[in-house]
């Protein structure tokens, strides 16, 4: 089964990228439905990194959805408009209803949006397979329709996020 989402967000590819690594631009996405937090309280990095693997819980208000572990790659490719880097999570439901599913590929990919490299085109796609999935698929598909309302709506606040890398008391010449 698969899940796609492909729109033009209002901010510029390093910042849609910053926000894919940060666990907190992460959780926002999707909130206030759903909330994320890692099983093990100090484990949450403040920045996804490479080979990351961190189980975190889902719930939605009281109710627990179960843990995922979440497994971080990316890549970048060329093309024509531009590079795209795509941050991968190849993790897996862990507990709950989606630990019936035994493949899970998270895909977002951010590039400059065609004709205006100050705007994102951001692609998102889940596939997942599993004994459940076609039953879990109505489900996935609405909770990645909220998803894409509260990209678009919380892209503009991911331009004002200081990127980490940059010394905010560093001179410029």
């Amino acid at each position: 089964m698969r899940v796609l989402l492909k729109l033009v967000i209002d901010c510029d590819p390093d910042a849609a990228w910053r926000a894919l690594h940060s666990p907190r631009a992460v959780a926002e996405l999707y909130g206030p439905m759903v909330s994320m937090a890692p099983v093990v309280p100090s484990d949450l990095p403040t920045r996804w990194e490479v080979g990351d693997d961190v189980p975190v819980t889902l719930e939605t208000g009281p109710l627990p959805l179960g843990s995922q572990l979440i497994h971080v790659s990316h890549r970048e490719v060329a093309e024509p408009g531009g590079t795209v880097r795509i941050f991968r999570d190849s993790g897996i439901p862990l507990t709950g209803p989606l630990a019936s599913l035994d493949v899970w590929d998270h895909q977002m990919a951010v590039s400059p949006a065609p004709g205006d490299p100050t705007r994102t085109l951001w692609r998102d796609r889940l596939v997942f397979d599993g004994p459940t999935a076609a039953l879990l698929w109505p489900m996935m598909w609405a909770v990645w329709q909220w998803r894409g309302a509260r990209i678009r709506s919380l892209a503009p606040t991911w331009a004002h996020d200081l990127d980490e890398t940059v010394d905010p008391g560093a001179g410029g010449d």
